[in-house]
């Protein structure tokens, strides 16, 4: 987890920077629902899982329940960032009955939040991530917290997050400074344009920090 800066560097500016997005959200949710957030962003050269790992965090730093879901069933990562087993996850959701007693959630010590591993991959992520029996899947998550988000594998790549971006309430793009390309977003703009989904936002990875406010922050100077 050492990655995961809402949990190691609670006080930092990086930290203070997650949770004011949480405020954010919370502000652009004050006319329309927003109880599944997908996080996405245009290309492979972003780390969105990261992203999404620290803003659950932030999320789940208090009374709301949060449940984190790598729906990235090509290369999942929140298991490696959280230290977490994955023998059972998302995939495994796909066959038998689904219940909420079934669902393989793993509680991230000292929150609220709980996580949804991807499990075993399946050969062709799409298939399973178009159906119906997804769609329950995310209703069924929806009810067993206040919000849900779904870590899903870059848009202008494969198909994946433009079928969940049509399934979910909203999504957010995240882009890195100084490496994200224009024109990927463009693009990865025009395929949740496609889908009719709702582009919330977009978060800015690695910005440079100003220090002229370092006296908010006597160790990050």
């Amino acid at each position: 987890m050492d990655q995961i800066i809402t949990l190691t560097a609670p006080t930092s500016p990086a930290a203070e920077a997650y949770r004011a997005l949480c405020v954010n959200l919370e502000f652009a949710a004050v006319d329309r629902t927003l109880r599944t957030l997908l996080v996405t962003s245009p290309s492979p050269r972003e780390d969105k899982s990261l992203a999404l790992a620290n803003l659950a965090v932030a999320l789940a730093d208090g009374e709301r329940s949060v449940i984190a879901v790598d729906a990235d069933l090509r290369r999942p990562r929140l298991h490696l960032l959280f230290g977490l087993p994955n023998e059972r996850g998302l995939s495994d959701l796909f066959r038998g009955a689904l219940s909420a007693t079934e669902l393989p959630l793993q509680p991230i010590p000292n929150t609220s939040l709980k996580v949804l591993t991807s499990g075993p991959l399946p050969s062709i992520p799409s298939q399973l991530l178009a159906t119906r029996r997804m769609e329950e899947v995310i209703a069924l998550l929806r009810e067993q917290a206040d919000m849900v988000l779904f870590d899903a594998p870059p848009l202008i790549v494969v198909t994946d997050a433009s079928l969940l971006a049509s399934k979910v309430d909203g999504v957010l793009l995240v882009v890195e400074a100084g490496n994200t390309r224009r024109d990927h977003v463009r693009a990865a703009k025009d395929r949740l344009d496609k889908v009719n989904a709702w582009l919330v936002g977009s978060v800015l990875l690695n910005a440079p920090f100003d220090r002229s406010f370092g006296g908010y922050y006597p160790n990050y100077r």
